[in-house]
């Protein structure tokens, strides 16, 4: 019996072909290759379809659309949105207790000894936030969706640059921080269309214990993280409120809704448009 190629299950990959058209085996070489021909042909017209509709009717990749959304709903809660630099200095993740022997500071993209390119964006929402809570009563709530950039380790599921969706509330009752940490949870949940998750205590290096949003789908894809305050990083901002805050990746939640496995086609690319591989 005979499997698809490598370079056969790449391609097929790449054109999303779904599970069970990747497992298929075939008596012999000729039924493999003639299968795998018209599979490609099939597959290859249903990509075209979809670049159609999204010329003709969305005409915006769904890592846009998704952050409008976002947006939307967030903001009709109440929530501030925010903007803040993609470069970041190097005192300001220092003061989120990533030094030069962080182990976080190896996948960091230094730009000069002072400044890098964000690996995330809460550094910045501190700093935002500090002057905030002198200003606007409490509480208070803000977000950013930006950019960020990590060395990460290549695979379907990390990507060098990905795209940040932070939200944060400050000056809530200590008692209220779990239930509305969930709250939020389930809003952006509920805002991508995915409703088959769970809630997980895991370790964060910068954070301690977090409350991490696991997908079920594809298996234990990790989609957001939140924590809760006071927290010892606070005081390096002179920060002494309770707060909540929960980062989520959003071509993750992409993939999630889709139930994919390849991470790649939702990022900002060259090489796809709204998860379509433009080598057809």
């Amino acid at each position: 019996m005979k499997q698809w190629t490598e370079t056969q299950k790449n391609r097929l990959i790449e054109l999303c072909a779904d599970a069970q058209e990747l497992v298929q085996v075939f008596e012999d070489e000729t039924q493999r290759n003639k299968t795998f021909q018209t599979l490609v042909t099939a597959l290859v017209k249903t990509q075209k379809i979809k670049l159609g509709k999204m010329r003709d009717k969305e005409r915006r990749p769904g890592l846009c659309r998704l952050s409008d959304q976002l947006v939307e709903a967030l903001t009709g809660k109440g929530f501030v949105q925010v903007t803040t630099p993609t470069m970041m200095a190097k005192n300001l993740l220092e003061k989120m207790s990533i030094t030069d022997s962080h182990p976080l500071a190896k996948q960091i993209f230094w730009v000069d000894s002072k400044h890098c390119l964000r690996p995330m964006l809460a550094p910045h929402l501190y700093y935002i936030m500090k002057d905030l809570l002198r200003i606007w009563e409490k509480p208070i709530g803000i977000f950013e969706i930006g950019s960020c950039f990590r060395k990460e380790s290549e695979g379907a599921r990390h990507t060098s640059e990905f795209t940040m969706l932070n939200v944060c509330e400050f000056g809530l009752p200590m008692e209220a921080r779990h239930a509305r940490l969930e709250e939020l949870a389930g809003l952006v949940m509920e805002t991508c269309g995915i409703d088959d998750y769970k809630l997980e205590t895991e370790e964060s290096a910068v954070y301690g214990s977090t409350i991490d949003v696991v997908g079920v789908e594809p298996e234990d894809l990790e989609l957001g993280s939140g924590a809760m305050g006071p927290h010892p990083l606070d005081d390096a901002w002179k920060i002494n409120e309770t707060w909540v805050g929960i980062g989520f990746g959003i071509e993750r939640l992409l993939m999630a809704g889709d139930k994919s496995n390849t991470l790649g086609k939702y990022t900002r690319s060259l090489t796809w448009l709204d998860g379509v591989r433009l080598n057809l």
